[in-house]
């Protein structure tokens, strides 16, 4: 099982990774998420618990699926 702060951690690597991949600023995909900008940062940073609304919001905007956020790739396991 992974802790909080560990899936609140890959959460926010995975949306950071996807936003740079997709070459967009936190502004942008808080536009296309229709949420803060202040909001994707604290998500980026794992300082906040995000909601599944929320998440299904961030997984569209990136144009990723929910689960392509949640895969720890550091260590293989996608758990």
């Amino acid at each position: 099982m992974i802790s909080k702060n560990g899936i609140l951690n890959i959460f926010g690597e995975n949306v950071r990774k996807y936003r740079r991949q997709l070459d967009i600023s936190q502004e942008e995909l808080a536009h296309r998420a229709n949420l803060h900008r202040t909001y994707i940062g604290m998500i980026e940073r794992a300082e906040k618990n995000i909601t599944l609304v929320n998440m299904e919001k961030i997984a569209i905007a990136l144009q990723v699926k929910i689960e392509d956020l949640l895969k720890n790739s550091n260590n293989g396991n996608n758990n």
